[in-house]
């Protein structure tokens, strides 16, 4: 199967993983916190409100991965990627009326091949936040 392809069916099979205890979609709005990640993106959520997280099950281990959080609402959130392990693990200030931002890059191999969770942990449950998971190919 082509990249683009596996792309886009794993981002349709980490839709379907979305969690969210809790947590109910955010109340539309005009801002896009995080723009859809194209197509070197394997997971975009465009917008979930509390605590949440997402499952995908199509890293691959050659290729750098980027975790992406952005979030709103005065306070925090805490993320973590996980595979048999943790992979990664930041925290992202979520000010009151602009977004905050958070990444981290993992060089090939981090991230091995196969499935990954990403848990949100949000210090409050209007904490608005969208994350992306690519893995740019240049």
């Amino acid at each position: 199967m082509r990249r683009t392809g596996r792309a886009l069916a794993v981002t349709a099979l980490a839709a379907c993983g979305l969690t969210g205890l809790g947590a109910a979609p955010a109340a539309a709005s005009g801002d896009v916190l995080l723009p859809h990640p194209g197509p070197d993106g394997l997971v975009w959520v465009e917008e979930r409100t509390g605590d949440g997280g997402v499952v995908s099950g199509g890293a691959w281990d050659r290729l750098p991965t980027v975790l992406t959080v952005a979030c709103e609402g005065d306070g925090d959130v805490r993320v973590t990627m996980r595979q048999d392990t943790e992979v990664a693990a930041f925290s992202v200030d979520c000010p009151a009326g602009e977004a905050g931002v958070g990444s981290v890059t993992m060089d090939p191999g981090v991230v091995r091949a196969g499935s990954f969770h990403v848990t949100v942990d949000a210090s409050a449950d209007n904490i608005r936040w969208a994350l992306t998971v690519t893995q740019p190919e240049s």
